[in-house]
């Protein structure tokens, strides 16, 4: 049984990369910077709340990722969980400037 704060398993973080692509160049550079700096500690509750925002269709998530929505604006449910709201804030963290 997992916890949720436990670090996701290796097949299930391939699961989960695979599960996010998506079909909006945009959506795949956030998804891909997210991985990249959080991919390593990501735990079970994270993964439950990427796994909610990629139920979104590929235009509510990009009105999330860009700040023009916030969850309780659309209809999903699944957008407005807390696991879901905690991934998205790390999602929209801006990159480090070099």
């Amino acid at each position: 049984m997992h916890t949720t704060d436990e670090l996701l398993g290796e097949r299930a973080l391939s699961k989960l990369k695979w599960r996010c692509r998506r079909g909006l160049l945009e959506n795949d550079l956030f998804v891909e910077r997210f991985f990249g700096k959080y991919e390593a500690g990501l735990t079970v509750r994270q993964a439950k709340g990427l796994d909610d925002l990629m139920d979104l269709s590929d235009n509510d998530l990009l009105d999330l990722l860009l700040k023009r929505k916030e969850p309780d604006q659309l209809s999903a449910i699944s957008a407005s969980t807390a696991e879901a709201r905690e991934v998205l804030a790390l999602m929209r963290t801006p990159p480090r400037a070099p």
